[in-house]
Formats: C-alpha cells, sequence, structure tokens
C-alpha cells in the first residue's frame, strides 16, 4: 500500500501525543497489517485478532440498532485495547497503559483514525503506479 509511510507517521504522531499508548496497529478490516508502531511481535496475532472483535462489535451494533461501528474498548488488569474505526476498510487499535487519560485517547484516537481512514481509502482510490 503505497499510504504505508503516511500511516506510519500518523502512529508515531498519535503515540507522542499520548505517551501512555504503548503500542498502536493500522490495520485493514479483514486482518491484514497496514503499519505499527509496537515492540510488540505479535502484530499479525492482534490484527487477526482486531478483524474477528470487529466482525462481533458490527454485528452487534446492526443487531441492537446502534448504526456503523465506531470503537471498542477492552480494560485488562494491565491496561486497555482499544479499536477504532479509520474509514470503511481499516481500524485503528491500540494498547494502552492502565493509568491513561479515557477521555484522552478517545479524542486523540479518532482523530488520527479519521486521518488513517482517509490515508488508506486515498491508496484505495489511487491506482497503481507500474
Amino acid at each position: 500500500m503505497s499510504a504505508e509511510a503516511e500511516v506510519l507517521d500518523e502512529l508515531h504522531r498519535l503515540r507522542a501525543r499520548v505517551p501512555l499508548v504503548v503500542g498502536a496497529l493500522a490495520a485493514s478490516a479483514d486482518g491484514l497489517v497496514l503499519a505499527q508502531d509496537t515492540a510488540s511481535s505479535e502484530a499479525e496475532s492482534i490484527a487477526a485478532l482486531t478483524a474477528a472483535a470487529l466482525g462481533v462489535a458490527q454485528r452487534l451494533t446492526d443487531t441492537t440498532g446502534q448504526g456503523d461501528f465506531r470503537e471498542l474498548l477492552l480494560r485488562g488488569e494491565h491496561g486497555y485495547v482499544a479499536t477504532y474505526a479509520a474509514g470503511p476498510s481499516a481500524v485503528l487499535t491500540l494498547l494502552a497503559q492502565p493509568r491513561i487519560n479515557v477521555g484522552r485517547l478517545h479524542l486523540e484516537a479518532r482523530r488520527a483514525g479519521a486521518r488513517i481512514g482517509e490515508l488508506v481509502d486515498g491508496a484505495l482510490e489511487r491506482p497503481e503506479s507500474p
């Protein structure tokens, strides 16, 4: 994907704005890693699990009449996993420390997700150069 460098830059900027985010991953809705800014060697597994969670979340929002999927927040003993829609064909998944300000996380991640969605959708619309 030609927008990979720009998506990675957006992930870096997000992590700089929200230091308690310890990992960031942009993935296609079907679970392929587009870009990652994380020390985890599990990026492919996280992307695949994100796609599975996205499928369940989309089904749940549809079944309950809540509209299109926007975000999913999971809180574990050691921190948060948050997934945000990034346009119609991508998602942003973040790993955060338990002390994070969740409101700030949402604010910055929604902005980054919108930007990543624009980058991914723009790359999909442009024909590949030979």
